[in-house]
């Protein structure tokens, strides 16, 4: 069944056009901002990340189309560039690297744990297919629990914690907003299409190689240290202290 995505209109100059500005220029005493605010508002939901979702959030990405110079300009004074992708109607920041000037950084690379990188690749893969065939990339948390297992060293005798571990790569999914939860009692989620612009296609092929074997050393017993494989990142607004690598025991 093919998908067709509800904004999938959304960026025509027809309808951008129609984002106008109806927000008073002074929202707060004392306020000397000039952006409209439901552009601060797409700034802000920039800048707190991970993207903006336009078959999701329909009146931002408008708003972001419509002022996408200006909020541009205003990520360039942090250090800050806009990654817009009108096909996949996704945007996000990332930071400026640049070797003539010394940007401070506000973003952060958060680690991910080694099974938190196998499900972010396992979800890469899951949308690249079906993109391909058309439909929607529509995930079970079941189908995620049962791929990490594999992980699990056959001789493994901290289930409990292992299951634990699985967990809470669901979770970090959920709360990186790469997994969006749909109607019903059942736990199905959407894959982002974040995914594709973190995670290029010539990226995930070497990725995967490597998983593939790591995995196939967990059920034949491998030594613990075998499976520290280096994460995969993901860049996150500031927020405290970095999260460290955990190891997977088992």
């Amino acid at each position: 069944m093919n998908f067709s995505n509800e904004a999938e209109d959304l960026d025509t100059p027809e309808v951008v056009e129609q984002a106008t500005n109806t927000d008073a220029a002074v929202s707060f005493a004392g306020d000397t901002g000039q952006l409209p605010l439901d552009t601060r508002r797409a700034l802000v939901q920039l800048l707190q990340g991970p993207s903006v979702d336009g078959s999701r959030q329909g009146k931002l990405w408008l708003v972001l189309l419509r002022d996408e110079a200006a909020i541009r300009s205003r990520l360039h004074d942090l250090f800050l560039d806009l990654v817009v992708d009108r096909e996949q109607k996704v945007a996000f920041t990332r930071q400026v690297v640049a070797e003539s000037i010394d940007a401070p950084v506000l973003l952060r690379r958060a680690a991910l744990t080694f099974l938190e990188s196998a499900l972010v690749l396992f979800l890469r893969q899951r949308l690249t297919h079906a993109d391909a065939q058309g439909d929607r990339a529509v995930v079970s948390k079941v189908e995620m629990v049962e791929h990490l297992r594999v992980f699990e060293r056959d001789k493994n005798v901290d289930h409990a914690r292992f299951e634990r571990q699985m967990e809470n790569a669901v979770e970090k999914a959920k709360k990186l907003s790469l997994l969006h939860k749909l109607r019903g009692g059942d736990e199905r989620f959407e894959i982002s299409p974040t995914l594709k612009l973190l995670f290029p296609a010539e990226e995930i092929q070497a990725l995967a190689q490597s998983y593939s074997a790591i995995a196939q050393a967990a059920a034949q017993g491998a030594a613990d240290g075998e499976l520290a494989a280096d994460s995969a990142l993901l860049t996150r607004p500031s927020s405290g202290e970095d999260e460290l690598d955990e190891e997977v025991d088992q």
